[in-house]
């Protein structure tokens, strides 16, 4: 279970965001500039709220009252960014492996082949990221995201930079990590993509959550 309850002030622009999601995937919804990336960076540990309480599965990450404030490396929390930001110099197999080693977890051969044949990335082990295709690339870094055993998965618009048909590529990928229970907040302006994917959805619209509930709260939004 994510509960969220924070405000953050950037400039001239506030963040005020209270919701408790037991969802496997948690959509965030809104137009650019409505907090979206703001607010995932939070949970992230990335960014520190100026007020409020984040926790996880009952443990707390952010209570801004007790002090209390769990740098990002301790909250086992993955993170898959837009442009995939794999290391160029690096091939497939030494991106895969950066998530654990950052992380100090001791090699796991069976859980590597899982996700490697989860998102049917075994092929492409001695490439560079220079010699992937886009779609390719978000596959790699979710597998990086997911080899480093993470109990959150935070995506930040992974299919915005794609093309319709590589986004038609990697969705079925995104379900089925979603089936495999492991617990994801998805952020998002397409709500097509969000009906496909969420089971959960908080709308933002100017920093502010206007709407919290299943997809049907959705319902008459568009692109």
């Amino acid at each position: 279970m994510l509960r969220v309850d924070v405000t953050k002030h950037l400039g001239e622009f506030t963040l005020s965001a209270a919701f408790t999601s037991e969802g496997r995937v948690t959509g965030l919804f809104g137009a650019s500039g409505a907090g979206k990336t703001s607010l995932i960076n939070i949970i992230a540990g990335l960014l520190k709220p100026d007020r409020g309480i984040i926790s996880l599965d009952g443990e707390t990450l952010d209570d801004t009252e007790a002090h209390v404030h769990v740098p990002p490396y301790r909250r086992r929390i993955g993170y898959v960014f837009q442009d995939a930001r794999l290391f160029p110099h690096l091939d497939v197999r030494q991106n895969l492996d950066y998530g654990r080693r950052m992380n100090r977890l001791p090699d796991d051969p069976a859980q590597r082949k899982r996700v490697t044949d989860l998102l049917d990335i075994g092929h492409l082990m001695d490439r560079r990221p220079g010699k992937l295709s886009g779609g390719e690339r978000q596959r790699v870094a979710l597998g990086r995201a997911l080899l480093s055993k993470p109990r959150l998965l935070l995506l930040d618009e992974p299919l915005g930079s794609l093309d319709e048909g590589r986004k038609v590529e990697i969705l079925p990928y995104l379900i089925r990590l979603r089936d495999e229970g492991i617990p994801m907040v998805y952020v998002s302006h397409d709500a097509a993509e969000l009906r496909q994917l969420a089971t959960q959805i908080v709308m933002l619209r100017r920093g502010e959550v206007t709407a919290f509930g299943g997809v049907k709260v959705l319902t008459g939004s568009s692109k």
